[in-house]
Parts: structure tokens; C-alpha cells; sequence
């Protein structure tokens, strides 16, 4: 309900992670780590800096479902890891999961994000 020119006053940020494979969602459940693309970074280390809550929504790509949510718990460093074995990712930063659970999209399809022409959240 609030407006997009309000968004950087929101005390709660929320970003769908899309990730290549089930794996690295484990390693990430594991080691309290998660590393995602550098194109990613800048927003969500400005998120991070400006609401001090920021989740993450976790959904395997073409899975059709969301797989679990945690929460950023330090901004992005430029350590990177391992861990991935996929090319191409930025630095290392912690989160603490919450939840791992697998919902289907069509369970959400009640929501709509207001900045990106209310479509529907997956």
C-alpha cells in the first residue's frame, strides 16, 4: 500500500534470490553464507546499510516454488568462496535462515509488488 518513492523510508526490505540448483541452498543453510551476482550487490548492501532488516526469499530457478527465507546479517565483503562452483558470483555475506520450507507459487499469488507493476511475487 505504500508508494514506490517511499521505499527507501521502509524499516523492512524483502528480495527474491534465485539460485541455480537445491545445492547451494544447502551449503547456504550450512555455513550461514550466501554469495549472489555483483549486479546484486550494490542493492543489497544499500538495503542492508538503510533498513537494517533485510530477507531473503529463496527460490530454485524453474522449481515453481519458493524454498525457504533468511535474513542478511552483514553486508557483502569481497571474500568470495568456493563453495558455489558457479562462476561469475561477488563476495561472501552471512545470513541466518529462518525458514526452509518448500511453497508453491500459486500459494502466493496474492502477492503483488507494487515496484514492479504489481506483478505477482516468484
Amino acid at each position: 500500500s505504500k508508494s514506490p518513492s517511499r521505499r527507501l523510508s521502509m524499516p523492512v526490505r524483502y528480495f527474491i534470490m534465485k539460485s541455480s540448483n537445491l545445492h547451494n541452498l544447502d551449503i547456504s543453510q550450512q555455513k550461514g553464507i550466501w554469495s549472489t551476482t555483483p549486479s546484486n550487490e550494490r542493492k543489497l548492501n544499500k538495503a542492508f546499510r538503510e533498513s537494517g532488516m533485510v530477507y531473503l526469499i529463496f527460490s530454485v530457478q524453474g522449481s515453481g516454488h519458493f524454498q525457504g527465507f533468511a535474513r542478511m546479517s552483514s553486508e557483502i565483503g569481497s571474500e568470495q568462496s568456493q563453495c558455489w562452483g558457479s562462476p561469475g558470483l561477488g563476495g561472501v555475506f552471512k545470513v541466518d535462515w529462518i525458514r526452509k520450507q518448500s511453497i508453491p507459487f500459486w500459494s502466493a499469488q496474492h502477492l503483488l509488488n507494487p515496484w514492479n507493476d504489481n506483478k505477482k511475487v516468484q
